[in-house]
């Protein structure tokens, strides 16, 4: 028989985890949110200052559009979850997995089009 404070095998820790203090680790979550965000933001400024640094055409144009539209789907997935965090930080709310993959996706994208535009 499980006491309250040894597991009960379903790796939640029994009473310890209804009373979870998650101590630093929801700040520290937002924080790296924002220092990925800054980096996406600096990945999209050089991108469209490389494609509209020679001259304006048709692609560099394109280019610095497209990872412009990247950076604000990364940012409105990141400032959802940055607020999300800060309104609950005692028990935050999982990531969807939609929100996931759509960062992911935006991620990917401002880079290959980043790298499409040098």
């Amino acid at each position: 028989m499980s006491g309250p404070s040894e597991p009960t095998g379903d790796g939640q820790g029994g009473a310890a985890a209804a009373g979870r203090d998650p101590g630093l680790q929801p700040a520290r979550t937002r924080l790296a949110w924002r220092r990925t965000t800054l980096s996406c933001t600096v990945a999209a400024v050089l991108a469209a200052r490389a494609a509209l640094h020679g001259g304006t055409d048709t692609l560099g144009v394109l280019g610095a559009a497209l990872c412009f539209l990247a950076w604000l789907g990364f940012l409105a997935v990141a400032h959802r979850r940055i607020r999300d965090l800060a309104l609950h930080e005692a028990r935050p709310p999982v990531m969807t997995a939609r929100a996931a993959v759509v960062a992911v996706a935006c991620s990917v994208a401002l880079a290959a089009f980043a790298a499409l535009v040098v």
